[in-house]
């Protein structure tokens, strides 16, 4: 938008200086009208310059109004790579303790109910092993209740950070439209 309306202004100058050179050549030839082209040039000069100094104004809003949404645009793709991380996370760890519940373990648990080994050693390390399994489970809960708490924040200043960009790319709208709506 910047560069099609610095375009359209730099074609209006010339066409108007193009303009100004007919009219003083065409001054020179009847000095009658030469008070009438002048003002006329006056007037054209005045509103170039007019434009060209509202032009010049909203250049700095322009740039940094870019300069915010870029900015807010970087933070929007650091929460979202945040967030997938942490979603992957939590679907890994999900699939883990799902192969935890899986129903040998119960099987394992329920065997070593019904018919215990012959050997106490073994009896004991498959003791020792159902104790371990339930405390990685333990964990593991612990994990993934700590992993949804961190996607449900992530979740939520996702949404903050795209509302950001959201009123950043308005103001870039509102802004875009004060400047067309200015008088050439």
């Amino acid at each position: 938008m910047i560069r099609g309306a610095h375009n359209f202004l730099l074609v209006g100058v010339l066409v108007g200086a193009g303009a100004a050179s007919a009219m003083v050549g065409s001054a020179q030839a009847t000095p009658s009208a030469s008070s009438d082209v002048l003002g006329a040039l006056l007037i054209e000069v005045r509103g170039l310059r007019t434009a060209i100094e509202q032009m010049a104004s909203g250049t700095p809003r322009v740039q940094l109004a870019l300069g915010r949404l870029q900015i807010q645009e970087q933070r929007v793709a650091e929460v979202v790579r945040r967030l997938d991380t942490a979603r992957a996370s939590l679907r890994e760890l999900q699939m883990r303790a799902e192969l935890e519940q899986q129903p040998w373990t119960m099987m394992m648990q329920e065997g070593l109910n019904q018919q215990p080994p012959a050997d106490p050693n073994e009896r004991k390390a498959m003791e020792e092993m159902m104790k371990q399994m339930k405390a990685n489970r333990q964990v593991m809960a612990g994990e993934i209740q700590r992993l949804q708490t961190e996607e449900a924040a992530l979740s939520q200043d996702l949404a903050n950070e795209q509302g950001r960009w959201s009123q950043l790319n308005q103001q870039l709208d509102e802004l875009e439209r004060s400047l067309t709506r200015r008088p050439q």
